[in-house]
């Protein structure tokens, strides 16, 4: 049986994955439904992917609590404060479902600690930039990007972020460390919103079964991405949406050599 899901959403990101799942046979857009849908009136699903808006969020979380539908929300610029850490379905809270920026995302943790220890001072900073027709600003990745680096260069730093919203840009990301001596960028562009569509259901999937409470792309990401620095097969996570270094909630040790301190994840 294919996974049935239901979509929240009909604009370019809810066209977009209904377009991803259509040829697969693993999953099925059971409905899609955009503002203002009777959602009680819908047939149940497996899961639910939100791509709406920062306002149809509530109602959609207080749906999936009441008919214990496990949800996948990928929409930013709301009050994550609606998803308590004791939540009593499984919500998957994604400022961005890009398995490539959960990757980055580890990676800038690791850049704020080097930068915390470089020979000389370093300059933090993130850049966004996406379509003219982005409202929130900085993007939610901006700032989980922003409060990665944060988490690991110590609660003191500052990093210095800004936005762009030109043209029809997917959306582009980076991160950069500079000193009189180097400069360290990590960037992440989408070409596409397939790769956004192909993450949406790639959570979607993963979260169906999991415990209720509070998950994140970084917990799906320790577990599909493990430790890419020689470590391998990371156990399944216990729910920690709430915590920015994975690997620490759920009982994987850090690098030795570059330990994480705990600061709250960031809001989308």
């Amino acid at each position: 049986m294919p996974l049935s899901v239901g979509l929240l959403g009909t604009g370019r990101l809810g066209a977009a994955v209904r377009a991803a799942a259509a040829p697969r046979d693993d999953v099925e857009i059971v409905w899609a439904v955009g503002r203002g849908a009777e959602l009680e009136s819908l047939p149940p699903v497996d899961v639910a992917i939100d791509v709406s808006n920062a306002a149809a969020v509530p109602q959609h979380l207080g749906w999936a609590r009441r008919t214990g539908t496990p949800i996948a929300v990928g929409t930013t610029g709301w009050d994550r404060a609606l998803v308590p850490d004791d939540v009593d379905v499984p919500v998957l809270l994604a400022s961005n479902f890009s398995l490539g920026v959960a990757l980055v995302e580890q990676l800038a943790r690791v850049l704020g600690r080097y930068a915390a220890h470089a020979p000389s001072p370093v300059d933090l900073a993130v850049t966004d930039t996406h379509h003219r027709h982005k409202v929130d600003a900085p993007s939610g990745t901006a700032i989980v990007l922003r409060d990665a680096l944060v988490d690991g260069a110590g609660s003191d730093v500052q990093v210095q972020t800004t936005s762009l919203r030109v043209g029809e840009v997917v959306g582009r990301h980076e991160v950069v460390a500079a000193s009189a001596l180097e400069t360290i960028a990590l960037t992440h562009e989408a070409h596409d919103r397939a790769v956004f569509a192909t993450g949406a259901l790639t959570a979607a999937r993963w979260l169906v079964g999991r415990p209720a409470g509070r998950w994140s792309m970084a917990d799906l990401a320790a577990e599909q991405l493990g430790d890419l620095a020689g470590r391998s097969g990371s156990p399944a996570p216990e729910p920690g949406g709430s915590d920015p270094d994975p690997g620490r909630a759920h009982g994987i040790p850090p690098t030795p050599s570059t330990p994480g301190a705990p600061a709250p994840h960031a809001a989308a």
